[in-house]
């Protein structure tokens, strides 16, 4: 490393903010990207032999794993032709120096619990049932932060969608004489996917929409947008963390947001297994 970098990295550290804004002021970001610019996206799936369906995502430096795990249980009293979709993210230590070791972080259960929201809109339940009231499907839907650079909701949401979609289940017959269920090893059906929504975010910092932020851009950021949208363009949530803000050029910045988002979702398409 020479001299100048090695400033350069110790006042990132001791002034992250003055840093930020010197970047900003030239028009450009820390990592070279464009406000607007996003970073590359691969998906690749099928690859834990062990798990019903997987997908590894990478959004830039940001990497998720995702395995599928389908077992048997017994519905809801309340709800019997319903089966469980049940997501779950886990923030490691070894994925950033943010996190420690020992039980879920509350950024961990945040996550999941918006992952949760999103992703009961793309498999109908019912469609989980084996037999009324007797046995259903429960989808344990676990993703692991590798390496964590930011945008973490983005890529968990992909890799989840991914790994869904490439879940096979094992034809089960119920058998109401003895009360057990009996999978077929040779027969399997993929599950029903009603959509494949897309999150896109955004942080605004200083009056500055930037897309996609970083580890390092987050902790400055104003404000959070995150817009998910589905195959069809259509909105499926959208979630401010921050007060509202205006952002240099002027108008509406959420409306900016979902229209960025929307034109980032046709860019996307066929990018998911």
């Amino acid at each position: 490393m020479t001299d100048s970098a090695l400033k350069a990295s110790i006042f990132q550290r001791l002034h992250p903010r003055a840093y930020l804004e010197r970047f900003v002021a030239e028009d450009i970001r820390p990592d070279g990207r464009p406000f607007d610019a996003w970073r590359d996206v691969s998906v690749n799936v099928g690859s834990i032999s062990t798990a019903n369906g997987s997908a590894l995502v990478r959004l830039g430096e940001t990497t998720i794993v995702c395995g599928v795990k389908a077992e048997i249980a017994e519905p809801e009293l309340d709800t019997p032709e319903d089966g469980f979709l049940v997501p779950n993210i886990d923030l490691p230590a070894l994925c950033s120096p943010k996190f420690k070791p020992g039980p879920p972080s509350d950024e961990a259960q945040v996550l999941s619990d918006r992952l949760n929201e999103v992703l009961a809109s793309i498999i109908p339940l019912k469609s989980l049932v084996i037999h009324s009231s007797k046995a259903v499907w429960v989808l344990y839907v676990d993703a692991t932060c590798i390496n964590y650079d930011g945008n973490v909701f983005d890529a968990a949401l992909i890799a989840m969608v991914a790994a869904l979609r490439n879940t096979l289940l094992p034809k089960a017959t119920y058998n109401i004489e003895t009360g057990l269920t009996s999978c077929s090893r040779t027969v399997t059906t993929p599950l029903q996917i009603l959509k494949t929504p897309v999150c896109m975010s955004f942080g605004v910092f200083d009056a500055t929409l930037l897309a996609d932020p970083t580890a390092f851009e987050e902790p400055l950021l104003d404000t959070t947008i995150s817009i998910v949208v589905d195959e069809k363009g259509d909105l499926v949530s959208v979630v401010q963390l921050g007060p509202g803000v205006d952002v240099s050029g002027g108008g509406d910045t959420l409306s900016t947001c979902i229209s960025a988002a929307k034109s980032r979702r046709v860019l996307l398409e066929g990018q998911i297994p």
